[in-house]
Order: structure tokens, then C-alpha cells, then sequence
């Protein structure tokens, strides 16, 4: 069982937490991620490792509640512990000393893009991280993002801290004033990696995406998490996560994501009134 040896909120609906797994710990690299869950009538969800200290044994783990079982991950408390967590899985990030290298974080993204930030920062690249969110109440881990960037800017939709304005435009600033640019690696909503996407396809700059796709059991054989990229099927799980931003097709790969939204609210309502004690009546739905 995995234990939760350290929790903490980072922001609105948003939780970070400490779990023993030393397995997992050892073999993880950059960009890769588990599946998870949380008791025998649970479902499976998959969430990227933000974090890991192989001495230790532990990985860290950040989520934000928009369902069933992020929210009831987020009533979980120090010394309780998952019933599975599946891992590492995925392809890892491909590191080496590129130049420079921008990565672009939009709300929750930024936990996934920590760890690649990391990995291009020690491999000896120019690290330039553009993080974001709507509001600065929603800023997440911008401490541990400073760390290991050489530059770190920072906006907000509202203007209420940093730049006014989105994540693109601060990244077509960079591009307007002839910065040097050879690798954009960009992880949030599916709309801010599109419009990323539009932004770097102008300027012909080779352009990493980190997907999320409906992912049940993340080796391949279901078929759930299958994306189009460059005309072509390829599946989250094995293929990805990583994938050639400028190859995705980013409308199907929304279309998708849209399929389940009526099952999932249902779900996410029929926990509010469950008792979280009561187990064997928790529904599925992330």
C-alpha cells in the first residue's frame, strides 16, 4: 500500500502530496506518470509525477479536484495510503543540451513541467519557463519552477500578478525580440498547448506537448487514450505522453475529452452525497 506521508493544499481545489513508493521512485524519469486508485470500488486515473526523491522512496504527486476521485483524493489525510499506484509509465522526456529551451506552464501544467524543467536545466540548456494562470490565487509551485529556470516569468489572465495577459503572448514576446529559441516544451489545457502550438508553428520551432487523453489502462491495449498525430493513430499511454506539438490534432483530441463530460458530472454529484466513508457506493468517473 502506499502511504500519504506528506499533503498540502497549493491553491484553490488544488493538493500536493508526498507518497511512499520506492519502486516507482528508482525507475521514474522526467515526464513519465502513474495510474492510481484509491480503494478496491475506485477508478483508475492516470497523473503525472511532479516529483521524486529516490533515496527516499518517495514520489510526489499534484492534482486538482474536477471529479469524483480528485475529490475524494483531496478529503485523503497523511498516513492513509492508496490501494494501487501503477508505474512509471510512459515514454520518458528525451533530455540533452539543446541551447535554449522555453517551457510553458498553464495552471495545473506547471506540476508536470517541473521535472522536465529540471531534467533540460541539469542536462545544460538555457531554461526560460513562462508559467500562467487566470488569476494569481491559482499560481502553483512557482518557487520550484524558479529553482531550476534561468528565467522565470510569470502571468495572469487579470493582471493581478506578473504579466497581464496569457502565456502565447508573453511567448510571442520572447519570439518579437529575436530571443534564440530551440526547443518550446508546453503542458497545460488543451487549448492553451493549441494556441502554444499556433505561436511556435509561425516561428518554426520545434514544439513538445505533454497530453492528457481519457486513459483507462495505460499499456496500450484499450485503446481510450489514442490521439492523431501527424495523420496518424498513436496511444497516449505507450506512444506519449509526449508528443510533436506541431503534429497533434488538437480539435479531435478535444472532441474526445468532451465524450464522458455528462457521466462524469453525474458522477462527481453522486460523491457530494455519499458519504465518504461509504466505499462500496462510490461511483467512477475522474
Amino acid at each position: 500500500m502506499f502511504e500519504i506521508l506528506q499533503k498540502e493544499r497549493l491553491g484553490p481545489g488544488v493538493n500536493r502530496a508526498v507518497i511512499s513508493a520506492p519502486d516507482i521512485a528508482r525507475a521514474h524519469k522526467p515526464g513519465q506518470f502513474i495510474i492510481l486508485r484509491t480503494h478496491n470500488d475506485g477508478e483508475r486515473i492516470p497523473l503525472t509525477v511532479a516529483d521524486k526523491d529516490a533515496d527516499k522512496g518517495t514520489i510526489t504527486l499534484v492534482w486538482q479536484e474536477v471529479g469524483a476521485t480528485t475529490y475524494y483524493m483531496g478529503t485523503m489525510a497523511v498516513g492513509e495510503k492508496f490501494q494501487d499506484i501503477c508505474g512509471p509509465l510512459g515514454k520518458p522526456t528525451h533530455l540533452e543540451k539543446f541551447g535554449t529551451v522555453v517551457g510553458v506552464g498553464g495552471g495545473i501544467g506547471v506540476a508536470p513541467l517541473y521535472p522536465i524543467t529540471k531534467g533540460m536545466h541539469d542536462a545544460g540548456n538555457q531554461v526560460i519557463s513562462i508559467i500562467g494562470a487566470r488569476t494569481e490565487g491559482l499560481l502553483i509551485m512557482t518557487e520550484d519552477i524558479k529553482k531550476v529556470s534561468d528565467e522565470l516569468i510569470i502571468s495572469t489572465d487579470d493582471g493581478s500578478f506578473g504579466v497581464h495577459g496569457f502565456v502565447t503572448q508573453v511567448l510571442q514576446g520572447l519570439i518579437d525580440k529575436g530571443t534564440k529559441i530551440d526547443l518550446v516544451v508546453a503542458i497545460g489545457p488543451v487549448p492553451m498547448m493549441k494556441a502554444v502550438c499556433g505561436v511556435t508553428k509561425k516561428a518554426n520551432l520545434p514544439t513538445v506537448v505533454s497530453l492528457n487523453p481519457i486513459m483507462v489502462d495505460g499499456t496500450g491495449m484499450c485503446g481510450a487514450c489514442r490521439v492523431e498525430v501527424a495523420g496518424k493513430t498513436m496511444f497516449g499511454c505507450v506512444d506519449g505522453p509526449e508528443f510533436d506539438g506541431l503534429q497533434v490534432d488538437f480539435d479531435l483530441l478535444m472532441k474526445r475529452l468532451a465524450m464522458y463530460k455528462g457521466p462524469e458530472l453525474i458522477a462527481l454529484n453522486n460523491f457530494r452525497e455519499t458519504p465518504r466513508g461509504c466505499k462500496c457506493s462510490f461511483p467512477g468517473g475522474a
